[in-house]
């Protein structure tokens, strides 16, 4: 917990894509942060209204490359890595001091890990990327095609899906922020499977998201004439939110968990909306669900639960960190669909990324993520 009346110090590596982006959005006013440091290589030396224009009014540091930040001396709390995956491992080892180095090893700059061994005091990791999701380091291999670089730190960092471990984070140094696609996905499944109202098996996930869900960097794929007015799947059978998805499920289980996901990209800027396909447990039904997802999250500020035939849509949480969840009745026998809807910038990374903070640092969990969703 941070001292009275002493704003912590943050540094968001990354500044420069959507997630970044959101991240200072919902730091600005904070009572308790003050951004120090912002990096972004491909835009270093630029200031952030440069990049950001409507971030403009906002007293920030210029962006700069990694490679040029003074870490020796450099007095931080809270780190935000939301970096690709396979970038943020060495620099977050560095951090956290996990190299293995002496002190004298540590003034020396050799590899990307060396880059914040200088770093003074105590400080906290949230990342935003993949590097330190899934538990099993050979199903990371597989699934990102290298090898981990921090297995390490990969041991003790904690799955920041808030709602469902809160006490482990609070504790954590390292936590790693659910991708958005499990984030949904994840509050509405866990309790149920928890509870065995539904079955492992046959369960369907028909995920869809906005265009900012697949990154800032310039691809074809992104471009507007290939997106707007259209819809198209993507990592069919090959996404890798699927192993963090079935991995959680697992852990909830106790048993084995397979899922068949399949994720699209919506001509949209933001949003995302699951509809998920499930089995009724032995003897369960509708009402059953129900009543799991109301109980799990009667107390919850964000995750919320609709009345009875109201289909969740993504204009009720846009811009907004709230999740709305909702069960209803297949026409088919034993099986219920369930739809929930996320924005993917904010409860699906940033916004859950300081979720996470403010219980790191004792702060009051909603502190900076009060604003009710957009509309229109």
């Amino acid at each position: 917990m941070s001292k009275p009346g002493k704003k912590i110090r943050a540094a968001i590596l990354g500044a420069s894509g959507y997630t970044g982006a959101e991240l200072v959005r919902l730091l600005v006013p904070h009572p308790h942060v003050e951004i120090v440091l912002m990096t972004a290589d491909r835009k270093a030396g630029q200031p952030v209204a440069e990049v950001f224009p409507h971030l403009a009014t906002a007293d920030l540091p210029d962006l700069m490359a990694v490679d040029d930040v003074e870490w020796p001396g450099l007095e931080l709390d809270v780190v935000f890595c939301a970096l690709p995956h396979a970038t943020s491992q060495e620099i977050i080892k560095g951090i956290l001091h996990a190299t293995g180095h002496g002190f004298i090893d540590e003034m020396v700059i050799e590899s990307p890990s060396d880059y914040a061994n200088a770093i003074q005091g105590s400080v906290k990791v949230i990342d935003l990327s993949a590097d330190f999701r899934l538990r099993d380091l050979s199903v990371y291999e597989k699934w990102y095609g290298d090898e981990h670089r921090a297995p390490e730190l990969q041991k003790e960092a904690i799955y920041g899906l808030t709602e469902l471990n809160r006490e482990d984070i609070a504790r954590a140094r390292l936590v790693a922020c659910p991708g958005c696609y499990p984030t949904a996905a994840l509050l509405t499944l866990v309790p149920l499977l928890r509870e065995k109202v539904v079955s492992r098996d046959n369960i369907i996930i028909d995920a869809k998201s906005g265009v900012s869900g697949a990154g800032r960097s310039l691809k074809e794929t992104n471009l507007f004439t290939e997106v707007a007015e259209a819809m198209h799947p993507y990592g069919i059978a090959s996404h890798r939110h699927s192993p963090e998805i079935e991995q959680e499920l697992t852990k909830a289980l106790g048993e084995q968990v397979y899922v068949t996901f399949t994720p699209h990209l919506v001509p949209m800027n933001r949003g995302e909306l699951e509809t998920i396909y499930v089995q009724y447990a032995g003897g369960k039904t509708v009402a059953d669900l129900r009543k799991v997802l109301e109980q799990q999250y009667m107390d919850d500020p964000f995750v919320t639960v609709a009345p009875e035939g109201v289909v969740p849509a993504t204009r009720q949480v846009r811009g907004s960190n709230h999740c709305v969840i909702n069960v209803f009745e297949d026409r088919v026998p034993g099986r219920a669909i369930l739809v929930v809807a996320i924005d993917n910038l904010v409860k699906g990374s940033s916004g859950q990324a300081i979720q996470n903070m403010n219980l790191m640092f004792g702060f009051e969990e909603t502190l900076s993520l009060e604003q009710l969703p957009l509309f229109p």
